[in-house]
């Protein structure tokens, strides 16, 4: 019986995670006391500073508790993903068609992001080649407890290559100025 009564606690504290949990919004930056995912309270201090205007806004996204790495802050493999993605936005313009992610120049992670901050991506044309085109993005966090101030978390250096229907090298063509 005791292996018995020890399985039966073990199934009732699983199911403890599967619950929904409602969160005051002034915690909603914070996994949950009963989360799997470990909390991490530790508030770093960063310089506030405003949005660039030299750039365009290409996505906005909040990062959710399953994006979370051990420490508790968002995994650094997930915001690659979304500067990639962000990345795109601006050459699909020049390209207009296939293209492919050829290099990440440059990638600094400059501040930790946490469960719901909300994020912006800026990205803008840096250089534009004979079929590739590079783009710088940076990344803003807008906390919860601190809406309407951000901080600069990530920038980046990405290029892409245009590539025909069998993934090959093909010419952009130039904007008419």
């Amino acid at each position: 019986m005791g292996r018995a009564g020890a399985f039966r606690k073990k199934a009732v504290r699983t199911t403890q995670y599967q619950r929904f949990q409602i969160v005051p919004m002034s915690n909603a930056s914070r996994p949950a006391a009963s989360s799997a995912i470990p909390s991490n309270p530790a508030r770093v201090i960063a310089p506030r500073v405003p949005l660039p205007t030299d750039k365009e806004l290409v996505l906005k996204v909040v990062p959710m508790p399953a994006d979370c790495n051990a420490n508790g802050d968002i995994f650094g493999g997930w915001v690659m993903a979304q500067v990639d993605i962000a990345g795109s936005i601006v050459p699909a313009r020049y390209v207009r068609g296939r293209m492919a992610t050829v290099a990440v120049n440059e990638f600094i992670f400059k501040q930790p992001v946490r469960v719901g901050d909300i994020l912006s991506f800026f990205g803008g044309v840096t250089r534009i080649g004979r079929t590739s085109i590079t783009v710088q993005v940076e990344v803003y966090a807008e906390r919860y407890d601190t809406q309407g101030h951000y901080i600069k978390v990530t920038e980046a250096s990405l290029t892409y290559v245009a590539i025909d229907d069998q993934g090959r090298p093909r010419p952009i063509e130039r904007p008419e100025v």
